[in-house]
């Protein structure tokens, strides 16, 4: 087997509007179509995407360093700048952990408290 790209992320959701202003409005992305039944939504990152689907009961994983969000299950994502992207969500009253490696990168949580890692694009 020969894997060739990530295509997406599933992310489950308790409140879907809730997590669509988080994705759509704090974060930016673009939503695309989707052409599926069930409740959900798509957005599109370069040639990535993330889909939330919404779910009755939300099972959530254990977090055992509170302290370190990167140590936990996260999604990551690059952005042109990181100064900027902190003091947006900041600006949402996202609460915002910057990496205790170092690095240019930081992490945020969702309404769901999925997380989710932003790097600085340094290409």
């Amino acid at each position: 087997m020969q894997i060739l790209k990530c295509l997406h992320t599933a992310v489950p959701v308790s409140d879907l509007a809730k997590s669509e202003h988080f994705y759509g409005e704090v974060l930016g992305l673009v939503k695309v179509d989707r052409q599926l039944r069930f409740p959900g939504a798509w957005y599109q990152v370069d040639d990535y995407q993330i889909h939330l689907i919404q779910v009755d009961r939300l099972e959530k994983l254990p977090n055992d360093l509170p302290e370190k969000w990167g140590r936990g299950h996260h999604m990551a994502l690059s952005v042109a700048d990181l100064e900027t992207a902190k003091q947006d969500l900041r600006s949402h009253g996202c609460e915002v952990q910057v990496s205790a490696s170092g690095r240019a990168a930081l992490f945020v949580l969702d309404p769901d408290r999925n997380i989710i890692e932003l790097s600085e694009n340094r290409t």
